[in-house]
């Protein structure tokens, strides 16, 4: 039989149920308490940053960037600026959302991108959430497309170049936002200009939405960088070097054009046998040969320890000293320095210079700009190659006489030459002529300085004229111009080859002259890097100089001061040179020479056995018609534009070298002889 429950057990069970009730409603409502806390937490005190997160998510932050200045030439060409493009992207899955139907925005597509029926439809309907459409397009294609549905159009900018691959090598490239080499890189600072900042919005999975963006900070473009080149120099310098790379087989070959006054650099072109280009007129230093000479003569002269009449017996063209031969290409006996100057003699050049102490050698050099960089500015540019007198051998000095046992760079050479043609003042090169702030003022000018005088003024000049002599009836003969008389150096050296040691047959040619003589205004240096065949700078580097001159003069607007030219312009010669010459009619911007107009013809017989026929050059461009004159010795005026129609007097006619002919071109007004009313005397 069960017995009852105990009364006082009744009553604990009872109690412990109670107390876990009140326990259980207390947790509750602490736990009910801690929500609505945290709660009031998120919703009042915290809801600015929890807010600042969801914008983070959807949101994100991007640079705009800024349009890279422009690159311009000393007239104002733009060689180099930044270009606007646009890339669109289209959301299929908002077109077939949206109000408007996917053939309406085909359409739209269509035409505005020039796009076939068939790919804007294949577009529209892509099982794709992003499709990107390939290439790039102008800015008017954002118009066309603002506001429809589904599609974005996003902006680029991209480095362009609106004369290709012409001074590349000076320019530099910009490779993601930054220059790298040339003037894009020396100039980084004033060209990249500031950033902008934009919001772009996000989709779910952390993705850019194209074209759903709000500018924050708008960029600011960069600065302008106007340089001392002139582009058609440029133009006319890049042909030159590449037409003679290509005759002559080179493996490369430098060009450039300077005002000696200024050390400006009008035109500077290296150029490799497949076309490609660097600036090794800037990093690639080579021993240069006979056209050291100069500056070994001048040591003499500026020392007195010689003057051009002293005589120097070169006997048979060979000379041994330290146990090293040293031969002369001709044998021209017993000739004062002048002479062994003219005629390139190794033996007369490297005797005399015995005159010389080492350091005096070395001094000289050096003061010249040898062995130390030009300071230009450009990146990657070479201090060549000059020891110091410690570390010459028993040959040293001989050698350094004559163009050898020294590295130099053609810019380094192409400035010291201009020293020689500015009366003896070494001036540094410049390659830029002011630097611009985007609103286009003035921030920086570049002026000409002056690094040192290096020998007299009346050294430099005795200098000048054993080079024209060169020049005249020496080793430069075939770079004589006409009209203008022409100081210039030829040199031939050896070049090293890949395993060490001089390698057989392999050569350096170059010339470097500047005219006119007794007012320079433009020097011209040129080298040939292995021509193959005819190998002396004389013969391969010296027409090549020659026909750069003449296209320049040639050129409509070359940076020259032709009422100068006018005034030091020589008497033609009646008997032509061993080269082809060429003379040209020049305007003065004041009182100019009277215009001689044509040359009444006569018959063959009667003007000499130097009479030749004009070519035929109808059709041609002036500046080639030109140039096809020149090379035939005649003096050339243009007043028109255009082609050219015709010659005055007529193709076939027989004149003399020196003899003048008028280009006639559809634009040419008046009859034969006389020039137009208030038109100049023009050369192209």
């Amino acid at each position: 039989m069960s017995r009852p429950p105990l009364a006082g057990g009744s009553q604990k069970h009872d109690t412990r149920v109670a107390f876990r009730r009140r326990l259980l409603l207390v947790a509750w409502l602490a736990a009910a308490v801690v929500i609505v806390w945290r709660a009031a937490e998120l919703q009042v005190t915290e809801v600015a940053a929890w807010r600042a997160e969801a914008d983070r998510q959807h949101r994100t932050q991007a640079e705009v960037p800024a349009p890279r200045g422009t690159i311009r030439d000393r007239t104002g060409l733009p060689l180099a600026l930044s270009h606007e493009t646009f890339r669109v992207s289209v959301a299929p899955h908002e077109i077939a959302a949206g109000a408007n139907g996917g053939d309406e925005i085909a359409g739209r597509l269509e035409g505005a991108l020039n796009m076939s029926p068939e790919e804007a439809r294949r577009v529209v309907n892509s099982t794709r959430r992003w499709v990107v459409l390939p290439g790039r397009y102008p800015p008017i294609v954002r118009e066309e497309l603002a506001g429809v549905t589904g599609v974005y159009v996003e902006r680029e900018l991209r480095r362009f170049r609106p004369h290709g691959e012409l001074a590349r090598a000076v320019l530099g490239v910009e490779v993601d936002g930054m220059g790298r080499g040339g003037v894009e890189q020396a100039f980084e600072e004033i060209l990249h200009g500031d950033p902008g900042l934009e919001v772009m919005a996000r989709d779910s999975e952390g993705r850019p939405i194209p074209g759903d963006a709000w500018t924050v900070r708008p960029p600011r473009s960069g600065g302008e960088v106007v340089l001392t080149l002139d582009l058609d120099l440029q133009e006319i310098a890049h042909e030159a070097i590449a037409e003679a790379v290509e005759k002559t087989g080179a493996r490369s070959g430098d060009l450039l054009v300077t005002d000696p006054r200024s050390g400006e650099v009008l035109a500077m072109v290296s150029l490799k046998a497949d076309g490609s280009t660097d600036l090794s007129a800037l990093h690639s230093p080579y021993e240069p040969g006979s056209t050291l000479k100069p500056f070994t003569v001048a040591g003499l002269l500026a020392g007195d320890y010689a003057t051009l009449g002293d005589s120097v017996d070169t006997g048979d063209g060979r000379w041994t000293s330290h146990g090293r031969t040293i031969t002369d290409v001709q044998a021209v006996g017993k000739v004062t320095l002048e002479h062994a100057l003219r005629v390139s003699s190794n033996v007369g050049i490297a005797k005399l210079a015995e005159r010389l102490t080492q350091d005096e050698q070395y001094e000289v050099l050096r003061d010249f700009g040898f062995g130390v960089a030009t300071g230009m500015g450009l990146p990657g540019e070479a201090s060549g190659l000059l020891r110091r007198p410690a570390g010459w051998s028993r040959q040293s000095s001989a050698s350094l006489a004559i163009g050898y046992e020294i590295g130099v760079t053609p810019l380094q050479m192409a400035m010291a030459y201009g020293a020689l043609a500015n009366g003896g003042q070494l001036v540094q090169p410049r390659i830029v002529r002011e630097v611009r702030n985007p609103d286009g003022t003035v921030a920086e000018e570049f002026e000409s300085r002056t690094i040192r005088r290096v020998i007299p003024e009346a050294v430099a000049r005795d200098i000048n004229a054993s080079l024209v002599g060169a020049v005249e009836d020496g080793t430069g003969s075939r770079a004589q111009l006409t009209t203008f008389a022409v100081a210039g150096k030829s040199g031939t050296s050896r070049a090293y080859g890949s395993h060490g040691g001089y390698e057989r047959g392999g050569y350096y040619a170059s010339f470097i002259g500047f005219f006119p003589a007794d007012d320079p205004q433009l020097l011209v240096f040129v080298k040939l890097e292995r021509p193959q065949g005819e190998y002396y700078g004389g013969a391969t580097a010296a027409p090549v100089t020659r026909a750069t001159m003449e296209a320049v003069l040639a050129a409509r607007h070359p940076p020259i001061d032709r009422s100068a030219l006018a005034r030091v312009s020589r008497p033609l010669q009646r008997t032509l040179s061993p080269a082809p010459t060429s003379g040209v009619t020049l305007a003065s911007t004041g009182a100019r020479p009277a215009d001689p107009g044509p040359v009444s013809p006569a018959p063959a017989e009667a003007r000499g056995g130097d009479a030749r026929p004009v070519p035929e050059v109808r059709g041609l461009s002036p500046r080639v018609a030109a140039r096809r004159l020149h090379s035939q010795g005649f003096r050339v005026i243009w007043n028109g534009g255009g082609s050219i129609q015709g010659t005055a007097p007529a193709s076939g006619e027989f004149l003399l070298p020196g003899d003048t002919i008028r280009l006639l071109s559809a634009a040419s007004t008046g009859p034969p002889g006389r020039s137009p009313a208030g038109s100049g005397i023009r050369n192209e």
